[in-house]
């Protein structure tokens, strides 16, 4: 769906909305695309789930809070990187 930026600004919330919905919206101005509007996945996700799971908390943004440890080490993510950063 193509939508002009005025008709985006007056009807934000439906638009919104939609692209909650899984409805990808292609923003447009003097009748060019310019950008696209897309929902994020939600909670529902199955990769977002296991990371709940393992007592990760999530607000939409970054996950904080999960003690995770790569599979084939001991050591957690956060160690093997600052490990490679030197």
């Amino acid at each position: 769906m193509q939508v002009s930026i005025r008709e985006l600004k007056t009807h934000l919330s439906h638009y919104l909305q939609q692209t909650r919905g899984g409805e990808a919206i292609d923003i447009t101005s003097h009748r060019r695309i310019i950008a696209r509007l897309q929902g994020v996945a939600g909670a529902e996700n199955p990769g977002i789930q296991a990371l709940l799971a393992q007592g990760a908390s999530w607000s939409g943004r970054k996950p904080a809070g999960a003690n995770l440890v790569v599979s084939h080490t001991e050591y957690s993510m956060s160690d093997l990187i600052l490990d490679m950063r030197g």
